[in-house]
This record gives structure tokens, sequence and C-alpha cells, in this order.
């Protein structure tokens, strides 16, 4: 296992997110990830975030895996039954992919079905244990299996949290390992004063996590993040980058520093979101 053996021998990883198409013309994705595989440890493929219908996270994950490239696959709780959840896990490690990440989902009132009705047959705590039990060679019903799959597990973990809520997540994140997850991913950071309580609670040494960069793509967005989403972006982060002559290399600059300043602080990597601009991942690459 690749991605898991670079995180035993203390490899800061560099995870990428690789959108699968709203169709079937997956050259854009492939492309985008091939130019940048020397550099990614290994590409985040996401199940439908923001409730957006697309092609799913193991048909994405499998063409990259037939690129010879690393993928880690969302597996969703929101849009399948248990039956077809352990399905899909078994379809995936069959394929080749071994590194998985539970979500919930958001709600489909978000995303462009509104009509669409969610599952949630079961939730993440359960999604967990059903990895745990095909890992032992058995599925959620007892039944026995003809080989079982080993699986690098991740999942995401609130490091934005403070006060009771901080409390609640971190207890949280330790059932979470103790349910077998391996690493966990947390929100985009632009400042780690800002989640510093975070930081004295956890031992990073002890614990892999992966503060996601985002890049900001412009002035408006680095605005609406920090007034509507509850992100801390402060306002000489975003003069600077309305002042910078050229904002999109303003922009990669501010995520190779902030990938620094991960790496100092101890985290076992980081997660870099591109948002629509993954054809600029090769320059931020070649800028770390």
């Amino acid at each position: 296992m690749y991605l898991k053996n670079r995180f035993d021998v203390g490899k800061f990883i560099i995870l990428a997110e690789m959108q699968p198409p709203k169709g079937v013309d997956v050259s854009e994705m492939v492309n985008s990830a091939v130019r940048v595989k020397k550099s990614v440890d290994a590409f985040l493929v996401p199940e439908m975030g923001n409730a957006v219908m697309r092609m799913s996270a193991l048909g994405g994950a499998m063409v990259l895996q037939s690129q010879g490239l690393q993928t880690i696959m969302q597996v969703n709780c929101r849009d399948r039954n248990r039956i077809a959840l352990q399905a899909d896990l078994l379809a995936a490690y069959g394929a080749g992919i071994v590194n998985i990440m539970g979500v919930s989902g958001e709600d489909p009132s978000l995303g462009d079905h509104h009509q669409a009705k969610a599952v949630h047959d079961i939730d993440l705590m359960t999604l967990f244990k059903a990895v745990s039990t095909l890992q032992a060679g058995k599925d959620l019903a007892g039944n026995e299996l003809t080989g079982s799959p080993s699986f690098l597990l991740g999942a995401n973990v609130n490091a934005r949290a403070t006060g009771d809520e901080l409390a609640k997540e971190l207890e949280l994140m330790d059932a979470k390992s103790e349910a077998g997850v391996d690493f966990f991913i947390a929100p985009p950071v632009f400042d780690f004063n800002a989640i510093e309580p975070f930081m004295e609670k956890v031992n990073l040494k002890q614990v892999k996590i992966l503060p996601t960069i985002m890049l900001l793509k412009s002035v408006g967005m680095a605005r609406y993040m920090a007034r509507h989403l509850n992100m801390t972006i402060s306002q000489d982060l975003i003069k600077r980058l309305m002042r910078a002559p050229d904002k999109p290399l303003e922009s990669l600059t501010i995520a190779t520093e902030v990938l620094s300043d991960a790496k100092a602080a101890g985290f076992a990597g980081v997660m870099i979101s591109a948002m629509g601009w993954e054809e600029k991942l090769q320059k931020l690459m070649d800028m770390v």
C-alpha cells in the first residue's frame, strides 16, 4: 500500500482533490492529474460533493488508477444503502483502489437534483464498522467473503471547532480512530493561528491530520468564504490578494506559504483543493 507506506515512514503527504466530470469526458481530469503525478502522492476523488450529480467516485478513481495514479475514493452514506456501499467497497478493492475516505454527504437540497431523497441507511460510524467487518472477511449480515479487502481509511475532522464543540469533535475523532480511521482531513486553513485550540489538544506525531489548502480564485471568493462559510481569512490577506498585479500567481504563492506552515507545524501532509483551477496545480507544485 503505497500511501500507507509513505505515512508510516513519516513522508509529508501531498494530496490533490480531483473532481470527476459531470459527463463522460474524463480527459481534463486525467490530464490535470498526470501533469502533477510526480509531485502528488494521491488524488482524492470526491463522491458528488455539494450533492451535485457527477460521475461517481468509484468511476473516477478507476479511471485515474488505470493511468497508474494513486487515488483515495470517497464513500458517501447519502446516496446508497448498506448493500450498495459494501458492493462498491469490494468493487473498489478489486479494481486496485486501496485508499478510501468515508463522508456523510451534503443534503440533496443543496445540489442540482432538489427532488432527490437522501438514503442514509447507515451513518458514518456504521460505515466504518462495515469497512472493518469486510476486512475481517464478512459482510454486515455476517456472511463469509471470498477474499477480503485491506483499506487505508480516512475521515474528516473539524479543526475549526472551539469550546464545547471542540471537546465533542475530539471525542468523535477518537471514536473514529478506534473504528479504524487511519488519517484525517481538516477543513481549509489560511492561518494556523485560527485552529490553535485544536492544535493544542492533538498530538500531531500520533494522529495523521492533513489540513486542506484551498486556492483563492478571486478576492470575491475570499470575502464570501470569510463572511458566509466561517473561514478565517484575514483582511490583510484579502487586501494582499486585491493589490496583487497577478492575482492567480499571488493565490498560488499564498498556497505555498500555507503548505510550508503546515509542514513546519508537524502535520502529516496537506490536501489541495483547486476549486476548478486544476490546470494550475502543476505551477503550484513547481513553486513548492
